[in-house]
């Protein structure tokens, strides 16, 4: 290859086209490019989206999207109740003006793109809110607060908003799934929690606002031009960053991608072809057709997980076992004198002896020993990770490194062992952690934990009516019927 004098080491061919290129830059814009052919793949998920803000969801569809409406709204709440939690009401007090849009576990208003970043980031503020294996990501922290606020800038009913959570989660996971998960993040340095934010969040925000089959395919090229978040959050201490990259941002980025479309903003037709397309860009480790498979008979958010208990999730497969255990066996804590938590090694490096209590699993299971329960209270208290009750059983709890488990990931299973002071050995092995769609939880238990999570902060008698509105959204006129709900005064 002929050197140039500058020593760059480029062809004079590929310097000359550079150069020309550069020329009619500064001579002035050239007519718009024709767009090439839409590719089937957008095709038809553009076609899904544009539907689907209209379009009736089956029942179990309809109950399991309410279900994780409620999930994430008790997050928001309890949520602002943790340091987190208040920095972001604290932030949203610095940001100009009013709006039309709610701030849960407040009484402030915003404008759509501000609203839907604080709610993501409350949703977030703690591990409480719910996650969908099969594509690493927690999708309704981000889903949810783009749908709320964009309907209700546009006054959208209750169903539309059902509608449009729905397809935020059946279109986020997907990009999740078709990225690779866990092994996308660890080849790339990039977030996989935070994409499928951001992609999630715009599919939901775009059916909030009625785009039509065109504008759905701009809102999709928007969204792949915000994509971003990098697997650093892991070291993130304080929660405050990592609820941005899992929430807040692709809330906003959603958000501002379905109103710029709406006010009349045009883009590329086919960001999934074409040169320079997302799939160049970001290569999927998984066959693109992934995005479409499904759509409209398989429903994401009925594959998605809750907490059951709100701590980390490695340390819910312990929990559960400790739990039945001490139900099926009628002991207290001061009659076990072992404790043996068998868990993954990547997800014991995780929540081994941490100084946080709710990720802390030595900690968790020492209290569950105690209480025979955990609480959202109890999680958070951070008081008792000095108390004598909870050390004495603490210094019971031995947690092993188990590789045979590691090769079961993604699925979190655990096998916990208490020798008991009377010399009896009791074990539980949990292979599917209680929340999961393999053991799912029923409507009750996700009622129960909304109310152990919402009532302290707003009160029973809310607490009550707001469950019963969510379970009768689809007869909603106006989403900003829960404003009274949400807020407090």
């Amino acid at each position: 290859m002929p050197v140039l004098k500058n020593g760059t080491g480029l062809s004079r061919r590929l310097f000359m086209s550079g150069a020309a290129s550069t020329m009619a830059t500064i001579a002035g814009p050239r007519a718009r490019a024709a767009e090439p052919v839409i590719t089937p793949l957008m095709q038809q998920l553009s076609t899904y989206m544009a539907g689907a803000g209209a379009a009736r969801l089956p029942a179990d569809a309809m109950d399991h999207t309410k279900g994780h409406i409620l999930d994430t709204i008790s997050a928001m709440i309890s949520g602002a109740e943790l340091p987190p939690g208040q920095f972001d009401l604290k932030f949203a007090r610095t940001l100009a003006g009013n709006g039309p849009c709610t701030i849960a576990a407040s009484n402030l208003l915003a404008g759509p793109a501000d609203a839907a970043l604080i709610n993501a980031l409350l949703a977030h503020s703690d591990e409480t809110d719910d996650s969908h294996q099969r594509s690493q990501s927690h999708p309704g922290c981000a889903v949810v607060p783009a749908a709320l606020a964009v309907c209700e800038k546009s006054d959208a009913s209750g169903e539309r908003f059902l509608n449009a959570v729905a397809l935020g989660y059946d279109v986020g996971t997907r990009f999740g799934m078709m990225l690779g998960r866990q092994q996308y993040m660890a080849a790339t340095h990039r977030s996989t929690h935070a994409l499928v934010s951001n992609f999630g969040a715009a599919a939901a925000a775009g059916a909030s606002a009625g785009l039509t089959l065109q504008q759905m395919r701009w809102l999709v090229s928007y969204a792949a031009q915000q994509a971003s978040g990098l697997a650093s959050w892991q070291r993130d201490t304080d929660h405050i960053e990592k609820a941005f990259d899992f929430g807040g941002m692709g809330a906003r980025n959603g958000v501002y991608a379905a109103l710029i479309v709406q006010a009349g903003g045009t883009g590329v037709d086919d960001v999934l072809g074409g040169a320079d397309n997302f799939l160049q860009a970001f290569g999927p480790l998984m066959p693109p057709e992934i995005l479409v498979d499904g759509l409209g008979t398989r429903f994401e958010v009925a594959r998605t997980n809750y907490k059951k208990w709100t701590v980390g999730s490695p340390i819910q497969a312990p929990l559960d076992a400790v739990q039945m255990l001490m139900q099926k066996n009628k002991f207290t804590g001061d009659q076990a004198a072992k404790v043996a938590v068998r868990v993954a090694t990547h997800e014991a490096a995780v929540v081994d002896n941490r100084v946080i209590p709710d990720i802390c699993l030595q900690h968790m299971v020492a209290v569950m020993l105690v209480d025979g329960t955990v609480s959202f209270k109890a999680a958070h208290d951070n008081a008792r990770m000095a108390d004598p009750k909870v050390l004495a059983q603490r210094a019971k709890v031995e947690l092993i490194r188990d590789e045979e488990l590691e090769k079961l990931l993604p699925s979190r299973v655990a096998i916990v062992e208490i020798t008991l002071t009377d010399g009896r050995k009791l074990t539980q092995r949990i292979n599917a952690v209680r929340g999961t769609e393999e053991n799912p939880m029923t409507r009750a238990e996700i009622q129960d934990k909304a109310t152990d999570l919402i009532a302290p902060s707003l009160g029973t008698q809310t607490c009550k009516n707001l469950i019963d509105a969510i379970y009768g959204l689809e007869k909603m006129p106006t989403i900003r019927a829960l404003r009274p709900l949400l807020q407090k005064t």
